[in-house]
C-alpha cells in the first residue's frame, strides 16, 4: 500500500510541470493590437515659483538669524498677498563656512565668513498678480529667483478627457485596419495606458537682475503661460471576429 502511494506521488510530481506548461501554452484567439493617443491642451491657472535668500556674515549666529528673519518676512508678505499657507513651503536651507583659498594661509581654521541659504517654493493662483508679487518679494529680502513653472490645478479632469480620446482613437484604428480584411473587431482582450502632462511646465531660470527688472516694468505682464499639453496613450488588444 505504501509503495503504491509513493508511485502515485511520483507520477503526480512528474505530471504537474506538464500540466502547467500546457496551460501556459494555451492557444490565443486571433487578435489585433493597436495604439491610441489622446491629447488635451489647457491654459495653466497656477504658477509655481522657487526663490530664496543668500546672506553672508562673519558671525555664524548672526547670518543664521538674518536668514530666519528674512524667511519669516517672505512668508508674511506672501500671506498678505493672498497666498494660502498650504501653498508656501521651505524647500532648502543650508549654512556653511567659506574660506578664501586664494589668500588664506595653509591650515587656516577660521573661515572668512559664513553663508546662509534658504530656498522657498510657493504657488500663485492669480497669474495676473505675478509681476506685483515678485516685485514686492525683492523688497522684503529675496535676492534669488531659481525657477518658475506653470501647472493646471484640476489636471485629473483633463487626464480623463485625454484617456477617452485615446481609447476612441484605438477603436477607430482597429476598425479601419480590419474593415478591408473582412474581419470584425470584437471584445477587448487586454489594455494598458500611460498618461503624461499637467505637472509643472518650466518657464525660465533667468539671471536674478533680469527677473527683477521684468517684474518692475510697467505695462504688459512679463510672463505668458501658454498651454499645458496632457497626453494619454493606450495599447489595446481586440479579439477578431470572422
Amino acid at each position: 500500500m505504501k509503495k503504491s502511494k509513493l508511485m502515485l506521488l511520483m507520477l503526480f510530481a512528474l505530471a504537474a510541470p506538464m500540466v502547467l506548461q500546457a496551460q501556459t501554452q494555451q492557444i490565443l484567439p486571433p487578435m489585433i493590437n493597436v495604439d491610441g493617443r489622446g491629447e488635451v491642451k489647457v491654459q495653466p491657472n497656477e504658477v509655481v515659483v522657487t526663490l530664496g535668500v543668500e546672506l553672508r556674515d562673519k558671525n555664524l549666529d548672526q547670518v543664521r538669524k538674518q536668514a530666519d528673519t528674512k524667511a519669516a518676512a517672505i512668508i508674511a508678505y506672501l500671506k498678505k498677498q493672498g497666498v494660502d499657507a498650504k501653498n508656501i513651503q521651505t524647500s532648502y536651507m543650508h549654512v556653511q563656512p567659506v574660506y578664501n583659498t586664494a589668500s588664506s594661509e595653509f591650515g587656516k581654521t577660521t573661515p572668512d565668513f559664513y553663508m546662509a541659504q534658504k530656498t522657498m517654493t510657493f504657488v500663485l493662483t492669480k497669474l495676473d498678480k505675478f509681476d506685483e508679487v515678485i516685485s514686492g518679494l525683492y523688497g522684503v529680502g529675496v535676492n534669488r529667483v531659481d525657477g518658475i513653472a506653470f501647472r493646471v490645478s484640476d489636471v485629473e479632469k483633463y487626464k480623463v478627457e485625454a484617456r477617452k480620446k485615446a481609447v476612441n482613437d484605438a477603436k477607430a484604428k482597429a476598425a479601419a485596419l480590419t474593415n478591408d480584411l473582412g474581419a470584425k473587431v470584437g471584445k477587448v482582450y487586454a489594455i494598458s495606458e500611460s498618461t503624461n502632462g499637467g505637472g509643472p511646465q518650466p518657464l525660465y531660470a533667468r539671471n536674478n537682475m533680469m527677473v527683477q527688472q521684468a517684474a518692475m516694468m510697467d505695462g504688459d505682464p512679463s510672463i505668458a503661460g501658454g498651454e499645458v499639453v496632457i497626453t494619454s496613450t493606450v495599447s489595446v488588444s481586440f479579439v477578431l471576429e470572422q
